[in-house]
């Protein structure tokens, strides 16, 4: 492992460092984000605004057939940074590539063929208005991805079996379904295009633990018949450990520590990670015991006056003077293993 001094002579950008490390060719990584940024205008006085810095300076890439879960708290930016790369919010700067392509300004519409969301709440991202069928086929109509209306059926009906709908749902609404059920019918309409990439936004958090497990199961069975590529956006990181080939940390906008699944739990690096990690329940009393809880002092800082330096620095156990002084950078530490800390 480098020193954090030869790392500064020899790093000039987040994006760069982690584009350099890639191992497989760029052909291999479906969506590269660098250097992202998105910032809101939030009135804060009679006429003054100040930039919300939900999504600040962040880079990674994703492999084709590839899941890449992020967590964090409430609030770091998780769901901005999903939906700013779909560019359902315009990115305030930065590069969204997909398949070698930078979709930063583009028409959209011919890319929603390939890029999809499920959205978070089953409840309020389903039309109450519309049929089942309605929902599923709404992407077909506008890409005209059928031939007749028996065909559009058909695909629909396909579609609907595929995600464990009965075909007598078909023409009911979404108040007469069970919240697991309105989840299946998101993702039959996020596959309606047949899609290669898919942001998943938290899609099991407002279901039970029995109906969280067959989503989970089901979003893996259809990856390997697919082939689909997941951002998959949760705070329960028992599921994104679960379900995830590597894991980014957000804190406060900033991507804080990336690596594999298995590296993130056996050697967490970044502080904010270390405590994320110690506040998971453990099923064996003894071990619970056991085992030293991370208690962290004070109060997220707010996003509109973010502490100079290191977004963490408030809060950590570990913090120095220099954590103050400047923003530390997201290199890395061991091979592909991304970390953001002065003290490392």
């Amino acid at each position: 492992m480098s020193t954090r001094t030869d790392r500064d002579k020899n790093s000039d950008c987040r994006g760069i460092d982690m584009q350099n490390t890639n191992n497989t060719s760029q052909q291999e990584n479906l969506l590269e984000v660098r250097n992202l940024k998105k910032y809101f205008q939030v009135r804060t006085g009679f006429v003054r605004k100040t930039d919300l810095k939900a999504v600040d300076d962040v880079s990674f890439f994703i492999r084709k057939g590839e899941t890449l879960g992020i967590v964090g708290e409430s609030g770091c930016g998780k769901t901005t940074l999903g939906r700013t790369i779909l560019r359902l919010e315009e990115p305030t700067s930065g590069e969204i590539l997909f398949n070698g392509e930078n979709i930063v300004g583009k028409d959209m519409k011919e890319y929603r063929k390939h890029m999809q969301i499920v959205f978070q709440d089953p409840y309020a991202s389903l039309d109450p208005r519309k049929t089942v069928s309605d929902i599923i086929g709404e992407a077909m109509d506008i890409h005209q991805l059928y031939s007749d209306k028996n065909e559009r059926r058909e695909k629909i009906l396909e579609l609907m079996k595929l995600v464990g709908l009965n075909a007598e749902f078909y023409n009911r609404f979404p108040h007469e379904f069970s919240g697991g059920q309105r989840q299946r019918i998101g993702i039959a309409r996020a596959l309606a295009v047949n899609p290669q990439f898919i942001v998943c936004d938290e899609p099991v958090s407002a279901l039970d633990v029995s109906i969280q497990a067959q989503i989970i199961n089901m979003l893996e069975e259809l990856q390997a018949e697919r082939g689909l590529t997941y951002l998959f956006i949760a705070h329960d990181l028992a599921v994104v450990k679960h379900i995830s080939q590597r894991i980014g940390v957000m804190y406060l906008g900033h991507m804080v520590e990336l690596t594999t699944s298995a590296e993130l739990y056996r050697n967490p690096l970044h502080p904010y990670t270390q405590m994320l990690l110690s506040a998971i329940p453990i099923a064996d009393p003894d071990r619970s015991e056991s085992r030293q809880r991370i208690l962290l002092k004070g109060e997220i800082p707010s996003p509109l006056n973010p502490p100079s330096g290191c977004p963490f620095r408030t809060r950590c156990p570990k913090a120095q003077a220099c954590c103050a002084e400047r923003m530390p950078e997201l290199v890395e530490s061991a091979p592909g293993h991304f970390a953001a800390c002065h003290m490392l």
